[in-house]
This record gives structure tokens, sequence and C-alpha cells, in this order.
């Protein structure tokens, strides 16, 4: 009799092991779908707080971004002192992914000026413990697209740059942009194609987007050269001009923010996704309430911050 009823035993724990195992299975399968990209580190521009640096890595640290990108404002108060920059950043346990060194224009007659002030920049970058410099223009003509011939002088120039700034620890990103020199995927195409291993790319997937561009297919098509991303959104802005448009926080726009992703997945990107958003949208919600928009879009997507 005993030992019938360890046989009954036994197979009445085989029968829930049976069922719990497949539970426990799916379970699993939901938690690891959920963790995507595990190489792509989030962080956060402070550009949304409008020169309100402080606060906005206060905000940014206590969401939980990992990084946090400043701008050449900051220079003004703390240019000749990278240290104090660099305290807060450990303050608020915060990496510095990327800074915005400005631009740099062709046909200026003082080439050696622009190379000058970025990498001064960049000095200031390494001591203040990052690693990037993203370089941008304002060189597009008033009117009319830009010559092949100015394009490929751009990218000579940001190659100097990138010389320049690689001597010293710190990697300058090319960043495409409306009304620059790069609006639209053709003149990106030109300009990286002419760009030596100096310089790498930080996509702007909202502004390639605006310029007619498919950032979907930019991630795959520039994935030896990109580095960083600005995880951005865009909608059109409505009324007269059909042009128009606003940048949003991200899921509230027009950009294929999920097939951007997925390109991420397929070429096992690692490194920083920024999200910038230039300013706030809707004039009652705070920089703070934004960027809580887009981590609830992230953490639904399976993007850890």
């Amino acid at each position: 009799m005993n030992s019938e009823l360890s046989r009954r035993r036994f197979l009445t724990q085989l029968g829930v092991a049976s069922i719990a195992m497949p539970l426990f299975s799916c379970k699993a399968v939901n938690v690891l779908s959920a963790q995507r990209l595990p190489g792509l580190k989030v962080g956060y521009s402070a550009i949304t707080w409008g020169g309100n640096d402080v606060q906005a890595m206060k905000d940014i640290s206590s969401l939980g971004f990992k990084g946090i990108q400043l701008r050449s404002n900051i220079l003004k108060e703390y240019g000749s002192k990278p240290e104090a920059i660099k305290d807060l950043l450990n303050q608020y346990k915060l990496d510095f992914p990327m800074f915005s060194s400005g631009n740099a224009n062709i046909n200026t007659g003082n080439d050696a000026g622009v190379i000058q002030m970025h990498l001064d920049n960049a000095k200031f970058v390494k001591a203040a413990g990052g690693k990037f410099i993203q370089v941008t223009n304002s060189s597009r003509p008033k009117n009319g697209v830009p010559s092949r011939v100015d394009l490929k002088k751009y990218a000579l120039l940001l190659n100097e740059i990138g010389k320049r700034t690689s001597d010293i620890g710190i990697q300058t990103t090319y960043h495409n942009h409306m009304h620059q020199l790069g609006e639209t995927p053709g003149e990106v195409q030109t300009i990286l194609e002419n760009c030596d291993s100096n310089v790498k790319f930080l996509l702007d997937i909202a502004h390639y987007h605006q310029g007619g561009g498919d950032p979907v297919k930019a991630v795959r098509d520039y994935k030896d050269q990109l580095v960083a991303l600005h995880l951005k959104d865009v909608r059109p802005k409505g009324g007269s001009d059909p042009k128009a448009y606003t940048f949003v926080e991200l899921g509230q726009g027009k950009v294929d923010l999920p097939g951007v992703f997925k390109s991420l997945e397929a070429i096992n990107f690692k490194g920083w996704g920024i999200v910038e958003l230039d300013s706030v949208p809707d004039k009652e919600k705070s920089p703070r309430q934004c960027a809580e928009i887009t981590m609830a879009y992230l953490q639904k997507a399976g993007i850890k911050i």
C-alpha cells in the first residue's frame, strides 16, 4: 500500500510539474523579450531645459536615464572649470555621452579658428569625463541646394577636426540636421562618404525623417560609422505651411521608432541612444513631464533605460 501511495504521489507531482513548466517558460520568454537592445545605453539631452543644466541633471538622473548630453552654453560658466561639471555628473550618477560642440562652417576664411574652437571644446570634454563631441554647421545656402564641392569641403573640415580631437582621446561625430549641410539623405551620404576614420556618425532619426530619409534604413546603411543616435520624434505642425514641423516626445510623432529599434537589433548596436527634444511642444508641460512621456514609451517598447 505504501508503494502504491508513493507511486500516486510521484505521478501527481510529475503532472503538476508538467503543467508548471510551460507556465514558467512562458513567463521567462516574456521577461526576455521585454529586454531589448542590451547594448543600447539611453541618455537624455539637456536642451529641453533651456540652459538650466543643473535642473536637467537632477530630473534626468531621477528618472533613471544613464547619461546627459550637454551643450556649449555651459562653457560660459564652466569653461574654465570642467572639474565642476565632472563633479556634478558624478553627484547625479550620470555619464557624459555627448557634447554639442557647435558649428564648423566652411568658406569662413578661418578654418584654423574653427578647428581650434572644437579642439578647445574637446579638451574641456576630456577634462569633464566625456568622450564624444557632435559637430553641426550653418553653411547651407539660403537659396537652392548645396553643391557637391561644398559637401566634400565640409567633410574635409570634419576630418581635420576629428584628427585633432582624436589625438587627445575625443571622438568627433557628424550630426545630420535640417537647414544645414546634410539635410537630405543624399547630402548625408556625400558627407559621410568623404569622412575618414577620424569622424563617426551621430544619426538624428527625426531630422533624417524630416529631410526625406528613412532612419530605419540609415541605421543599417551607416552601421560601420554609427556610434550614437538622437532618439527623437517629429510631427507636422499644421497650418498654412506644409513643411512646418514640431519635435515631440517619443511615440507622439511620425518617426518609425519600432523600425529603428529593429534595425539596431539587426546590427547588434552597442552605444548611446540620446533622447533629444529641442523644446517643450505643449507649453503646459514641463521638461520633466515630457521626459516622463518618453520614458513610458521606451518602457512599453521594451527598451531599458
